[in-house]
């Protein structure tokens, strides 16, 4: 429920440990290792060596496997378990991750692949060339007279084309013009295929009055022979191209039996480019290398344990610059950690500050709850949670956030009544003792107790912001700031709360005279030390504004407002849908399905959009009311050197995991 103590590490490691040192460090992943330009040493020491040479040979090989998955994966048989939709990564045993990457035949599987996707792309590109020139070829089938020969003669000259059908009856009038001849070919679609014949003097004219039409000439270049033979031999040549495309889908179909093994070698590639990113953007001399870190405290007695087992390798702590940012990184306990997805959210804290997960996570959900308050769409969320926590793999936390939300909007439904809104009073009579029962108030009948159910926990919340903030700053010993910027606050706004209450009969008129006159003595204080930097003109001025500020307060209480409004949305929803529902039960022969699909959809829609308008504004309250009154972020995320696994998860030998539990 902290943010964690770091400390900042040297480790001097000589250049023929430095790989196996980093490797060690990448699979505990427990050190931040930083670059030359992040390094405190370097700017000390800026006579350090740093690698020039980049890991290129790996980028190369990366991209290689990378190219040969994609190639490979269209091949490869579809998956249509739903398993596989939530668990992406093959889960592996370590010593099959091993035989892998130490597999030497994997990268003849990579040659085979770029063959293949070479030779592919050539026959694609051929048999685009061949239909091409068959398309070409088919409106001439017909034609006669080899194309070798078309255009041969002296004194005149002959064009071959296509015109427009809707034009043919025009351009026959012009070629009669023109003294020339024209003999129809054939049909290609909207086209005649045609050969025109006319005297070379009239040539220049004729092609002017083809343009007009729209005349779209074909050569027969670099061809001889009459067009049928030539359509002949070019469907066997498509036929062959195909054949050979087969042929080479049915090895790349062979080939993708390694898909599994590629993916292996990919993610082993990518964490070793880290590896290898780290070492040679890490400053150091001819012979050693200065890695310059973070771990965690608590993680420091293991950082040592993995050193001492390298005989040139050695770990000393350091103080960290005055101006220098210390990475972050938060700690909560198993039922918090899930709001930690919040906090991420908004940005990390600085090393300095506090934590605000374990503090927004009760109001989170409760604010969700009350934003859906019916018990039927939190018993719908928390089994979706279950299912999403049950089949998917990676990082949970999301799901288990909503579970316990969802769990909180069943709580919350009871006690106001909503199971898939006003269901069980339409359709389930018999239940109604027992909605009654857990029931505290429903919310459509007396909406003034949610209204005020809603400002109380709005202002409770901004109050608890004002109290870390106020303990934080005693804890620091900022005993100035503690006073002037919290707990005048706590007092001013408290005592005009119980000066409104007397106004309003709620408490006696007496007690709020007196916290009135109270309420004086932190609004002179504000005005006066709020602003405690600059000239005392400009330190008034903003000690008025900030006194001014008491209106804020107001509003962002009237803010938490909203959790009232979605909640009764909510219901109002789940209401209409099952009235309409119910009025289909009339239609005869299908009114009960019909009366089903109705309740099933507009149910589902509007759990979908109520979750998401709950979450988001639940989300909105934490960040723009809350959080201010105590939070900053901005905070630099811990990052340590470890694996990272985008195909596959490795799991421990069953047989090591066997004798290290007996």
């Amino acid at each position: 429920m902290a943010v964690a103590q770091m400390e900042k590490v040297i480790i001097v490691s000589h250049r023929s440990e430095t790989f196996s040192v980093l490797e060690a460090l990448q699979n505990d992943g427990i050190c931040q290792v930083l670059n030359a330009e992040q390094a405190a040493i370097s700017k000390d020491s800026p006579d350090l060596i740093v690698e020039t040479e980049k890991p290129k040979n790996i980028e190369q090989e990366l991209s290689r496997i990378e190219k040969s998955i994609r190639f490979l994966g269209n091949y490869s048989p579809p998956s249509n378990d739903l398993a596989s939709i939530f668990s992406p990564k093959t889960v592996i045993e370590k010593n099959t991750y091993d035989k892998v990457v130490t597999d030497k035949q994997m990268l003849k599987v990579i040659e085979q692949a770029e063959e293949i996707e070479t030779y592919i792309e050539e026959l694609t590109s051929e048999r685009e060339t061949v239909l091409s020139v068959i398309a070409q070829l088919t409106p001439w089938e017909k034609l006669q007279t080899p194309v070798e020969q078309i255009g041969s003669l002296k004194k005149a000259a002959s064009l071959t084309g296509l015109v427009p059908i809707q034009h043919y009856d025009r351009i026959l009038q012009e070629i009669k013009k023109s003294g020339a001849a024209i003999q129809l070919v054939d049909t290609a679609g909207n086209y005649y295929s045609c050969l025109i014949v006319c005297l070379n003097e009239n040539l220049t004219e004729l092609q002017k009055h083809l343009r007009s039409v729209e005349f779209e000439q074909v050569t027969f270049e670099a061809m001889q022979g009459k067009v049928a033979d030539l359509l002949n031999q070019n469907n066997k040549k498509l036929k062959n191209i195909k054949q050979q495309l087969a042929n080479q889908d049915k090895q790349a179909a062979m080939l993708a039996a390694n898909l599994l093994n590629l993916k292996i070698l990919y993610d082993h590639y990518v964490n070793l480019l880290d590896r290898e990113k780290t070492r040679t953007e890490a400053p150091g001399t001819n012979q050693t290398l200065l890695l310059e870190g973070w771990v965690k405290k608590s993680n420091y007695p293991r950082l040592e344990e993995i050193i001492s087992g390298f005989k040139a390798s050695t770990l000393h702590k350091t103080r960290p610059g005055d101006e220098e940012q210390i990475p972050v990184e938060i700690e909560n306990s198993r039922y918090i950690k899930p709001f930690e997805v919040i906090t991420r959210l908004y940005g990390m804290p600085q090393h300095f500050d506090v934590d605000p997960t374990a503090f927004l996570a009760p109001f989170f959900a409760l604010f969700f709850g009350l934003c859906l308050t019916d018990a039927g769409y939190g018993i719908v969320i928390v089994l979706i949670s279950a299912l999403f926590l049950k089949k998917m793999q990676g990082d949970k936390k999301l799901f288990w956030m909503l579970g316990i939300c969802g769990a909180a909007t069943i709580a919350a439904g009871a006690l106001t009544g909503g199971w898939f809104g006003d269901a069980i009073q339409n359709f389930i009579p018999a239940l109604k003792p027992l909605r009654e029962k857990m029931m505290w108030f429903d919310p459509l009948d007396k909406p003034m107790i949610f209204f005020a159910m809603a400002l109380i926990l709005g202002y409770v919340q901004i109050l608890t912001g004002l109290v870390i903030a106020f303990i934080h700053n005693l804890i620091r010993k900022k005993f100035l700031a503690a006073i002037c910027d919290q707990l005048t606050w706590l007092i001013l706004l408290n005592s005009l709360v119980i000066y409104g209450a007397g106004k309003a009969d709620a408490v006696p008129e007496t007690v709020g005279r007196i916290f009135g006159l109270i309420a004086l003595v932190p609004a002179a204080m504000i005005f006066l030390f709020s602003q405690r930097q600059g000239g005392w003109g400009g330190r008034l001025g903003m000690g008025a504004y900030n006194l001014f500020s008491t209106i804020f307060y107001m509003g962002d209480v009237l803010s938490y407002l909203r959790l009232m409004a979605l909640g009764m949305v909510t219901a109002g929803f789940a209401m209409a849908v099952n009235i309409i529902a119910k009025i289909t039960l009339d239609i005869p022969f299908v009114g009960f399905i019909v009366m089903i699909i109705v309740l099933i959809g507009g149910h589902s829609f509007n759990i979908a959009i109520s979750t998401l308008s709950a979450f988001v504004h639940t989300l909105r309250l934490q960040y723009v009311e809350f959080f201010p009154k105590f939070f900053s972020g901005g905070g630099l995320h811990f990052e340590p050197l470890g694996k990272k696994y985008k195909h596959i998860y490795i799991q421990k030998n069953k047989l090591i995991a066997t004798r290290k539990a007996g």
